[in-house]
Parts: structure tokens; sequence; C-alpha cells
């Protein structure tokens, strides 16, 4: 059957069903195609589910200090992990729902179920039908990476999706790679009871941030009980009485890890193999990611590229905000680029982190005169008060323009009080008007006028860090 279309949306991450239903409201006959769940990583398999695991893990760290506030509690905190399960495929399984009814009651859209793929320019097959479209736009996203070491195809391994359908906690869970989603399922299962490995090639953790956020973290985690083995290499992995038998060196000495359960998590790649990209004339970089201009329009005609696959950011935000870009270009006749949009994003660990704009690396590297200001939270009164005071606040300002261009901040509720920063930023303001700005006591973000008061030139020998 050969059918035409408007447009046909590819894909229901962040910003396909977003966009379908902006597209479908403007008059124009949409279609929208998923091959698997509706929602993508997000709802599915990132932020929703590990969100709300994260959640109960910090319930058990919680309780088990309980007696640091003076509350006592009745014997050993246990985790029953099927519940843990349970509540978590409970609330996605409610937003899943709710999207396909929304989705559902849209004038002018119609869901199709199946594989899609490209036979031609703006033409789409996906089961017995064949789709000419007047546009295309695709939001395919991605999914795990696995590492090219010896030995892995023999054992079980787990990755961000798999590892969530776990109803038992590890006895031993080596997670390899100490990055954003290594590090949120290591503190996550940490917290579970599980004793945890976390290998890295890289010799510090989160190695795109600064070294200080690096260290600060992984000293948080350590505490907690979590071991790093980082600068790892000649990796081999075996099949072991325990489950699984990793092999490595790490600073110039071998080392053998047996655990339980591998998890993987090196990184991720896009959902763009088997879409017949070369049939429609739609150029991809060497990692696999389709290539887009500031618009987010790819090499093809009439086709544009949205969310995790165009390599322009790897976060739902960031993807939602592709959708606003291209239907504000498209129906609202605005100019909105990608490159307008101020980079933000947090790691969910406990303490969080929360980043925005550039890093002090990065500020460095730029050679422009610059501030910068650090506060420990232990001299912060309402992370004393919580019983939380690991981390800091660091915040990056140009000297000459006395706007703020990036902040680090490691600390309580940091995943929150970083959009005062960025909110500061978007709007232009100088730290100036930021520090006479009255906040309310007693909250963390009372802090960042303080902050603001302790700014020295970036560079100085004097600068002390946590």
């Amino acid at each position: 059957m050969r059918t035409h279309s408007d447009a046909v949306v590819i894909g229901s991450g962040q910003a396909g069903p977003f966009l379908a239903a902006r597209l479908a409201a403007a008059g124009r006959r949409v279609v929208l195609i998923e091959r698997e769940h509706l929602g993508g990583t997000c709802v599915n398999d990132g932020c929703m589910p590990t969100k709300t695991m994260i959640a109960s893990a910090r319930a058990a760290h919680i309780a088990r200090r309980a007696a640091d506030f003076g509350v006592r509690v009745g014997g050993p905190v246990s985790v029953d992990m099927a519940a843990v399960k349970a509540r978590k495929d409970r609330i996605v399984g409610q937003a899943v729902a709710n999207l396909e009814r929304w989705l559902g009651g849209i004038a002018g859209l119609r869901l199709v179920r199946g594989e899609a793929r490209f036979v031609g320019p703006r033409t789409i097959a996906v089961g017995a039908e064949t789709i000419e479209a007047t546009q295309v736009f695709v939001n395919v996203g991605g999914r795990p990476l696995r590492p090219d070491w010896p030995g892995l195809d023999r054992v079980p391994v787990l990755t961000n999706t798999s590892i969530l359908e776990l109803d038992r906690v590890p006895e031993h869970l080596i997670v390899a790679g100490a990055s954003y989603i290594g590090l949120e399922f290591a503190q996550m299962f940490r917290r579970f009871g599980a004793r945890v490995t976390v290998l890295d090639t890289a010799a510090r953790i989160v190695a795109r941030e600064d070294e200080d956020v690096s260290r600060e973290l992984q000293a948080i985690l350590e505490r907690e009980g979590i071991r790093f083995v980082l600068g790892i290499g000649d990796v081999e992995v075996a099949p072991a009485a325990a489950g699984v038998r990793v092999q490595l060196r790490a600073a110039g000495r071998a080392e053998t890890i047996d655990g339980s359960d591998l998890l993987v998590a090196v990184g991720r790649r896009p959902n763009t193999d088997g879409l017949g990209l070369d049939l429609a004339g739609i150029a991809t970089d060497a990692r696999g990611f389709i290539v887009v201009d500031e618009r987010l329009a790819t090499s093809a005609p009439g086709v544009w590229a949205l969310g995790d696959v165009n390599g322009r950011g790897a976060f739902t935000h960031t993807s939602y905000n592709d959708h606003e870009i291209v239907a504000a270009n498209l129906l609202d006749g605005a100019d909105r680029r990608v490159g307008d949009r101020i980079p933000a994003y947090a790691l969910f660990t406990d303490p969080p982190l929360g980043r925005v704009g550039l890093t002090e690396a990065e500020v460095r590297a730029s050679g422009r005169p610059a501030l910068v200001g650090v506060l420990p939270m232990q001299r912060v009164g309402r992370a004393k008060e919580r019983g939380e005071t690991d981390g800091f606040m660091k915040v990056l300002v140009d000297a000459e323009t006395r706007r703020i261009v990036g902040a680090a901040l490691l600390c309580i509720e940091a995943d929150e009080i970083v959009h005062s920063l960025l909110g500061a930023m978007a709007a232009g303001v100088s730290v100036d008007l930021v520090r006479r700005t009255v906040p309310i006591h007693p909250t963390v973000s009372e802090l960042i006028p303080t902050l603001l008061d302790n700014l020295a030139p970036l560079g100085a020998a004097t600068e002390t860090r946590p």
C-alpha cells in the first residue's frame, strides 16, 4: 500500500510526539512511527525509571542514617528489590499509557507501529505500507555501546536497559564506565546493598568535568563504599564461578576482579543503522550520527533530525528543545538555532552535580580574563541542617562583562539550584545584580550571592579548593 502524508515523524522519544502534535494542530496530516515503545529512552529506560529507583535507594540510605537525626528504626534496613522494580514499572507504565491516550486523541495524527526505513528521498517503508512525505523528522534515539573487550560475548552483560529488570540485589556489581550513567547505577545499587566496583579507561571519573569535580565526587562515592579502578587497559572478560571475571592492568600491575554481575555503561550509539539513510541522501558522521545544521536540517531537503540521533545533545531537555526549535521555525516563522541554547545538565548522584555553561578548563583555554568563586558546602547552613555537607559550589565569571559563563554545583539540591544561574545567564545580567538580589532564608540558593562575593582571578596561585 502506498500513501502520502504531509509529515512523517520516525520515533516517539522526547521530540517526536510533541512535534507531531504541533504539526497536526497546524492542520498537517501526520504519521508518527514507533517500532518499540512510546516515550523513547527517557520514559522507558532512562530518566523516569532510573530516578524512580534512585528515590528508593535514597530512602534506604536515609533510613540507615536515621540515628544521625535522632530517629530510631527497628532492625537493619533491607531492600525488597522486587518491590522497587514493581514501583518503577507502575510509574513507567502510567506514563506510557498517558502518552498513548493523548496521542490517540489528536485529530490528524496517525500512530503506526513498526520498523521504519527509507526507501528513497522522503519515502518511508513500514510494514506493508510505503509513505511518501512532504517533510520527514527523524527521532530514533540511541542505544548502549559495547566495548570491544575479548570475552565479553561469553558472559551475561547488563546495560542501562536490562539492569532495570533486576528483581534482586547483585552480590557484587562491576560497573564498566565511570561517567553519568555508570555512576548513577553504581551509587544506586551500593545503597540497595550490593558491593560495587567501577572501572574506567580514563584516569579519573566523569573526565569531561573539571578535576576538582571528579576528585570530590569520587571521594563522596568512596565514602559510601564504592571502589574505583581507573586508567585500566588490556581488559579481558571470562565466566567465573561467581558470575563474571574481569582481568585488566591498572597502575602498571595486573588485577583480577570477580563479580556477580557486569554492567556496561561506556557510552551510547545512534540508532541510524538499518534506517536506509543513504537511500534518502542523509549524511552521517564517522560515529553514525546524522549531520544537521543549526536549524536541525539534514543534508536531504525536507528532512530534519532531532534528539540523540543528531549528536547535538544527549539529554531529554535538549531533545525536547529540538522539537521547539523545528516547530518554531516551520510554523511560527522564527529563526531559532541550536547554538542559541546554553549547555546545562545534571548528574543525578547524591549529591547531584548541576552543570551550566563552560567548565573551568574551557574558560582557561579561552584565554579570557575570568573570575572564579568556590564555596564548600560545610559553610552552608541548610546543608548542615540536613546533614548533607558533601561537595561545593563553583561559579565562573567573565571579568570584563561581569557575566556568569559557567558553573559546577556538586551539592545538595544542585540540580534545582543551578537553574538560578542558568536564568541569570540567559537574561545576560551581571553578577552584581545577582548579588543584590535578596534570596529566601534558609535555603541552599541563598548562598549564591555569598559565592559571588568571593570571586577571585582565575589562575591565582593562592586558589584553594575542597
